[in-house]
C-alpha cells in the first residue's frame, strides 16, 4: 500500500453525510440563537464497521473496519480483509500521526507541522476528531457565513486558507454534507456525506459516510479517491478503552 493509499485512509477514516425556498441570511443574536451545532458527547468510543476504498484507477480494497478513541485525546483505528489479518493500523493523538502498513511495509509518523509542510494540508486532531463524528469542522464564530435554506443550515467558514462548506440538518444538528475549497497554495480537496443516523446514547451518529478526496502528491497529483464507510456498532463508554500501536 502507498503512502497516498495511507493518507486516503486517514483522512477517510477520519470521516466514520433542502428545499428550495430562498436563503435567509441569520445576522441577528435573535436569530442565530436558533443554530444549534450537535457535537458528540463520550468519555471513550468504539466502533466496527465495513470500508470500500475505489481508486482513481478502478482498484477497490473492501476490509472490516475497527475504531476506538478517547475524546479530546486519541483515536485508534486498524483495517482487515478478512481472515483476521491486519492490514493497516492507525494512532492519531494530539500531537502526533502514525499509520502503518503491515503488509507492504508502509508508514507514517510525524507531527501536524511536518504533515502539512509535506502534504500542504493543515490538520489537527480537533479537526480529525470533528470530521470523523459529523461535527463542525471549525467551532463555530460570529465572523463565519451562516444562511438557511428550508430546514438545513449551510455554513461558510475560512481556516487557513481553506473554505469549508458545510450543510448541517436544523432538526439534529450534525453535519450532512461538507466540501472543501483550498487556495492555490494547497490543491487538495475533500467533499463528503453523511447518512444514515441513528441514536447511540441518545445522540445522532452517521451510520454511513461517502467521501470523495483529491490529494495532490508530489508523485500523483490530483489523485482521486473515494471512501463508503458503514459502521456495524458503534458504542459509548465511560470504561477506559487500550488503544494499542506498535511499529
Amino acid at each position: 500500500m502507498s503512502k497516498a493509499k495511507l493518507l486516503t485512509y486517514l483522512l477517510g477514516v477520519v470521516m466514520l453525510w433542502s428545499c428550495a425556498r430562498k436563503p435567509m441570511s441569520y445576522t441577528t443574536d435573535k436569530a442565530m440563537d436558533e443554530f444549534q451545532p450537535n457535537y458528540l458527547e463520550f468519555n471513550y468510543l468504539s466502533a466496527k464497521g465495513r470500508i470500500t476504498l475505489e481508486e482513481q484507477d478502478g482498484k477497490i480494497t473492501k476490509g472490516v473496519l475497527n475504531l476506538r478513541a478517547k475524546k479530546d485525546s486519541v483515536i485508534w483505528f486498524n483495517m482487515s480483509p478478512g481472515l483476521g489479518i491486519e492490514a493497516l493500523r492507525g494512532y492519531i493523538s494530539t500531537d502526533r500521526i502514525k499509520i502503518r502498513d503491515r503488509i507492504n511495509g508502509q508508514k507514517i509518523d510525524m507531527d501536524y507541522a511536518e504533515f502539512q509542510k509535506k502534504y500542504g494540508v493543515p490538520l489537527s486532531f480537533s479537526l480529525f476528531q470533528n470530521l470523523l463524528f459529523a461535527n463542525l469542522p471549525h467551532e463555530f464564530s460570529y465572523r463565519d457565513r451562516l444562511i438557511r435554506v428550508g430546514k438545513t443550515f449551510v455554513l461558510k467558514q475560512e481556516r487557513e486558507n481553506i473554505t469549508y462548506e458545510t450543510s448541517i440538518d436544523a432538526g439534529h444538528g450534525k453535519v450532512t454534507q461538507l466540501k472543501s475549497i483550498a487556495s492555490q497554495t494547497r490543491s487538495g480537496s475533500l467533499e463528503g456525506s453523511y447518512m444514515d443516523f441513528r441514536d447511540v446514547s441518545k445522540q445522532p451518529f452517521p451510520y454511513q459516510a461517502i467521501i470523495k478526496m483529491v490529494l495532490s502528491l508530489p508523485e500523483r497529483p490530483k489523485s482521486n479517491f473515494f471512501l463508503n464507510v458503514e459502521m456495524i456498532k458503534v458504542e459509548l463508554t465511560d470504561d477506559p478503552l487500550n488503544f494499542p500501536y506498535n511499529f
